[in-house]
């Protein structure tokens, strides 16, 4: 797949609440690591944050659902709930921008 230029230039920041080691956590991280690497690979910040080790964060960022991943940057701030198992709907997601 093709990565389209303006998508190379941008930094994302990515925040991945999870609870604990459970399966459900794990796919999540290996989704989004694996998404991330193959479409923005040298562009991205990935912070994973378990909720059972850090519940203050994820009060802070009112996470009542895990996993869930927070586009940071570039704006808009995005949240994207699950194992993040539909990679075209979570790329999508990321890659949509305000005008």
């Amino acid at each position: 797949m093709t990565k389209p230029a303006a998508t190379s230039r941008k930094k994302y920041q990515l925040r991945l609440f999870i609870a604990g080691a459970t399966q459900r956590s794990m796919n999540a991280i290996q989704n989004v690591r694996h998404l991330c690497e193959e479409q923005f690979s040298g562009h991205y910040q990935l912070e994973i944050i378990d909720i059972y080790q850090q519940p203050a964060r994820a009060c802070a960022e009112q996470i009542i659902v895990t996993p869930t991943l927070v586009k940071q940057a570039p704006l808009p701030v995005r949240r994207f709930i699950g194992d993040l198992s539909d990679t075209a709907r979570v790329l999508g997601g990321m890659r949509h921008e305000s005008h």
